[in-house]
């Protein structure tokens, strides 16, 4: 007995799942010739604490993810609310991506764009095949966030979003983590 996969109609899995909001990142890297490039992405994610790790899934065709692969080491960058022209850029096809973009090359030799919220510099550890993406795991190498409270720029149902403030509530398990973090020593786990 075969099986075979239901048709999902296009737009409406693209109109379903614009439903769950993400985060939006520019992963960026530099290229043989020493130049950045980089893309919007929103989908990224953490994946594992131990080792640290972080995913992202650029199109098998995209250019910067070629840069990436061969470079071996990429940066991503958590865009702040106020950066929405960041990410139309990155987002766009426009050649040079970083025109206007304050931007500097890390201690690991990577784009790092001023005023994100929080970067992750990483080397490629693996990548899967995920359809007409590819799932890229990354090794963390170095993070880092910046020291005001700004806000994540977000996208839902094809949209910037933003987070209402008064409208933000801690997560009860945060309230455990961070108590069980500051009663326990490292003695504790050992």
């Amino acid at each position: 007995m075969t099986t075979t996969d239901p048709v999902i109609d296009a737009r409406q899995f693209r109109n379903v799942l614009g439903s769950f909001c993400t985060g939006i990142t520019v992963i960026t890297t530099l290229d043989v010739a020493g130049e950045p490039i980089g893309f919007a992405c929103q989908s990224f994610a953490a994946l594992s604490l131990d080792p640290p790790l972080v995913l992202f899934c650029p199109t098998k065709e995209s250019r910067s993810w070629a840069a990436i692969e061969l470079n071996g080491k990429f940066c991503v960058n958590m865009l702040a609310e106020e950066q929405q022209p960041v990410c139309a850029r990155f987002g766009s096809r426009e050649p040079d991506k970083f025109a206007g973009i304050g931007w500097n090359t890390s201690e690991f030799g990577v784009p790092v764009l001023d005023d994100a919220l929080a970067t992750i510099q990483c080397t490629v550890d693996r990548v899967v095949d995920g359809g007409d993406h590819y799932i890229v795991i990354g090794r963390v190498q170095a993070l880092s966030e910046s020291s005001d409270s700004g806000r994540p720029l977000l996208f839902y149902r094809g949209q910037y979003t933003a987070i209402e403030p008064e409208k933000s509530t801690p997560a009860p398990w945060r309230a455990d983590l961070e108590h069980f973090l500051t009663t326990t020593t490292l003695d504790t786990w050992l």
